[in-house]
């Protein structure tokens, strides 16, 4: 492995876009939580609205590694409504979501509701008000990535997301990392 790539784990806050350059007026760009080194990528991406782990290199191979199908992705989600058996089966079995206008069933995964629920601060943003009714957690564990797969996929079964955070990539975890906390590390294979 070239010892000139650098590696970096980072908490994306909400509200910040996975990426470094654009020609967007009052966007918030990842280069504005750290000074990165020139060519640094993002490994997959989190939407503007989604929060959690995101794992940066300038080695592009290592982009490819955790980006396969061979890695586990980890979501914790929180759903509108107490979400269901039938619809915790639903999402474990596949559902159909949409993809560029064309219908795709997910692979099946891992998911189950989380009690108690995730210990998160508040979002900067507040998701809506306690009369709206109840919401749930569950946890997702993907190996595949499409565009907003995880939303797409809690929506087709019910329960739209409100809320979303990566917590696991890997063997790599969140943990107890604050929203903007950026970690260099020496190689993300050994983390």
């Amino acid at each position: 492995m070239n010892e000139m790539h650098r590696h970096f784990i980072i908490h994306k806050p909400y509200g910040y876009l996975s990426q470094f350059v654009g020609d967007l007026k009052e966007k918030k760009l990842l280069g504005e939580l750290h000074d990165f080194p020139e060519g640094v990528m993002a490994i997959g991406r989190l939407d503007e609205d989604s929060e959690g782990l995101l794992l940066l290199t300038t080695d592009g191979m290592m982009s490819e590694k955790f980006r396969s199908k061979n890695i586990e992705k980890e979501y914790y989600a929180q759903v509108d409504g107490e979400i269901t058996e039938e619809a915790i089966k639903s999402l474990q079995h596949g559902v159909e979501i949409g993809i560029r206008n064309v219908r795709y069933k997910t692979l099946p995964c891992r998911v189950f509701r989380l009690t108690p629920h995730p210990d998160f601060p508040p979002r900067t943003k507040k998701i809506r008000d306690d009369r709206h009714g109840p919401t749930s957690w569950i946890s997702i564990t993907l190996t595949e990535g499409k565009y907003r797969q995880v939303r797409k996929m809690t929506a087709a079964a019910g329960f739209p997301t409100l809320r979303l955070f990566r917590v696991r990539i890997g063997q790599i975890k969140l943990g107890t990392m604050k929203a903007g906390e950026v970690v260099e590390v020496e190689n993300l294979e050994t983390v």
